[in-house]
């Protein structure tokens, strides 16, 4: 769907040329929830709304490719509760997610390793990216159970493994070569990374596919997160110019 050009504010987006792939840290729910002195379970729910919403408005402007940061291998180190009650959300959204597949029409990928998950989630994770995977026009990934040290580490496991059996030699072994043993395989590294809440680092996101990606940071915490803070992070986008290391 094309928009053409239209105004935030003073500036103007063109949604003619957005970028591919917008990778975005959803960061800040448990923030949000300290400063409304409510448990932060409350501020996961308001940032699955967000994401519920971001989501369906990047299919709307015709975004090819949306990756969210959902859980890292890092939050296992959370309250046991808190932990619960986000794999509950996801839960939850992933039985939306299939219920109105056909109306939304997006394609859902996980990245990360999903074999700590109950197994409930873990089948409901497996059904909704086969049942959606006819939907080309917009993919979304959600990184679970997700560290990039985590992904390269296992990438290499990998191809060491199919040296040892014969089917790759080491000189073979190219950039291109290594994307194919990535979870994100086949898709295109992010252009743009959004963090909301105000931090400002990768905390290991996309750790590979980051190398020239753009980055755009904002104070507003994830619940918070507009669609007119989207299009201001991709207008910022639209003003720079990509080098990819040339003059």
């Amino acid at each position: 769907m094309l928009f053409g050009k239209k105004s935030v504010g003073l500036k103007t987006v063109d949604f003619d040329h957005l970028p591919q792939h917008i990778a975005i840290i959803m960061d800040g729910n448990g923030r949000w929830a300290k400063r409304r002195h409510i448990p932060r379970s409350g501020g996961h729910a308001a940032g699955a709304e967000t994401f519920r919403n971001i989501a369906t408005y990047a299919k709307e402007i015709g975004l090819r490719y949306l990756t969210v940061y959902a859980f890292s291998t890092e939050n296992w180190k959370r309250p046991k509760d808190e932990v619960d009650a986000i794999m509950r959300l996801l839960h939850n959204y992933l039985e939306e997610a299939l219920r109105d597949m056909e109306k939304n029409q997006i394609h859902m990928a996980f990245f990360g390793d999903l074999t700590p998950l109950d197994p409930e989630l873990r089948a409901l994770c497996e059904k909704v990216e086969s049942t959606s995977r006819k939907y080309v026009q917009c993919n979304v990934h959600i990184c679970l159970n997700y560290g990039g040290r985590d992904e390269i580490m296992h990438a290499a496991r990998s191809f060491a493994a199919d040296c040892t059996a014969g089917k790759k030699r080491p000189e073979e072994l190219t950039e291109a070569l290594f994307d194919s043993y990535l979870y994100t395989k086949g898709v295109p590294d992010p252009d743009l990374i959004i963090r909301p809440s105000g931090e400002q680092r990768l905390s290991n996101f996309l750790l590979w596919q980051a190398a020239y990606a753009e980055f755009y940071f904002t104070d507003v915490c994830w619940p918070d997160f507009k669609k007119e803070h989207l299009l201001n992070a991709i207008r910022a986008y639209q003003l720079r110019q990509r080098r990819f290391g040339g003059t």
